[in-house]
């Protein structure tokens, strides 16, 4: 059954890289909530936690792509190594100014700071599969076997850096993400045997194009369910708390990650007959299908279920959106690509939660689930512009 994953991660050195780039993404899962656990330990408000903690969001995001064109034109090695560091006294300057009770101004700086060096190992791990393979359907599994690490990064990230502040202490929480994600990109980017080979420019020469006919819906599908993300987490807690079961909000979102971390591992089973577009164009109008139901459910037991259901489709949709990519844009920036994709992804989220926040103050949680159904309606016609395309 798991053949075709054995088949990829026995090629030399995949498995070690695949395996460090896991511990390289924890923080992405543990950082925000690690930040707001600190400021708020040493008994700062939660609106300047919130605040840092979107600061730092951001600036990741902001910095996200030209970090990735950097590792297309030097290698990831290189790059990646400077990131780590940054990233690692960025956080730790973060970690000291909050626990002395600094200035706000210098907290603030160290989250930017430690945001912007992020080490975009997401988008490196996928061009290094797409380096160290040839078959298609070789790649595809691969993207899938990263799409599952990324929900068991989303399932255990929280709960670890969580667990570890509250029993611990905040410190504790935050700095395992720091040591964890530095450790993490310093020993993928040592890995230089599978690493794409950079494509240095000459000078004078344009850069290869993106094919804007691709990468534009996309990236509009990308926004959108980061959007239906953002609306669709706030939902579940706020419809958690309606209810006085505060403490089943994780447990509900963690049967949707379930969900998609199954269909993930399945989806790289698969020998595909049709193309990423029409698998992107598939997912998108059942993420879109899977939101109709949620403002009309008042049942624990029932929102769990489907929340678990809906998961399904989205690991197959990142999928395909990511492969799509990889065959549509140039060798030469390949990473760039997927970090602008990743990028529109992280993007829609804080949207998506404001404007949700905004209708559960006002209507309740149900209500607001309508704001990721309209988020998935989007994506989905965006998705049906979308063509399988081959670089020149």
């Amino acid at each position: 059954m798991f053949a075709r994953y054995r088949h990829i991660l026995s090629v030399p050195g995949a498995l070690r890289f695949s395996g460090s780039a896991l511990v390289a993404r924890l923080p992405i899962a543990m950082d925000t909530i690690g930040i707001v656990l600190l400021v708020t330990g040493v008994g700062r408000s939660y609106g300047l936690a919130g605040a840092m903690s979107a600061a730092y969001l951001l600036a990741a995001a902001a910095l996200a792509i030209p970090q990735a064109r950097l590792v297309d034109r030097l290698g990831q090695g290189p790059v990646l190594t400077v990131a780590a560091v940054v990233f690692a006294v960025a956080m730790t300057g973060f970690v000291v100014v909050v626990q002395s009770g600094g200035p706000e101004w210098a907290s603030f700086v160290g989250v930017v700071i430690a945001g912007s060096a992020f080490p975009q190992v997401g988008s490196c791990v996928r061009a290094r599969w797409s380096h160290v393979l040839d078959a298609r359907v070789d790649i595809d599994t691969a993207y899938a076997l990263e799409s599952s690490v990324d929900e068991v990064v989303f399932m255990t990230g929280p709960i670890l850096v969580t667990v570890l502040a509250t029993t611990l202490h905040p410190v504790v929480g935050l700095g395992t993400a720091i040591v964890a994600g530095t450790a993490g990109t310093l020993y993928f980017a040592s890995q230089r045997s599978t690493a794409p080979h950079p494509t240095r420019r000459v000078r004078g020469a344009g850069r290869d194009p993106l094919r804007l006919a691709v990468m534009a819906p996309v990236c509009v599908v990308g926004l959108a369910l980061g959007t239906l993300f953002g609306a669709a987490e706030v939902s579940t807690v706020a419809f958690a708390s309606e209810r006085g079961l505060e403490g089943y909000a994780g447990p509900l979102l963690a049967l949707w990650a379930a969900g998609s971390l199954i269909a993930g591992v399945i989806t790289g089973m698969v020998t595909w007959r049709i193309g990423p577009a029409t698998r992107l164009r598939q997912g998108s109008v059942a993420m879109f299908v899977a939101m109709v139901p949620l403002s009309l459910i008042g049942s624990m037991w029932v929102m769990g279920g489907w929340l678990f259901v809906a998961g399904f489709a989205i690991a197959p949709t990142m999928v395909a959106s990511l492969s799509l990519v990889e065959q549509a844009v140039p060798r030469s920036r390949l990473t760039e690509g997927m970090a602008i994709v990743e990028t529109a992804l992280v993007a829609g989220v804080a949207p998506g939660a404001a404007l949700a926040g905004h209708v559960i103050d006002t209507r309740g949680a149900s209500t607001a689930y309508l704001v990721s159904l309209a988020a998935g309606l989007v994506a989905a016609g965006a998705a049906l512009t979308a063509r399988d395309r081959s670089p020149a």
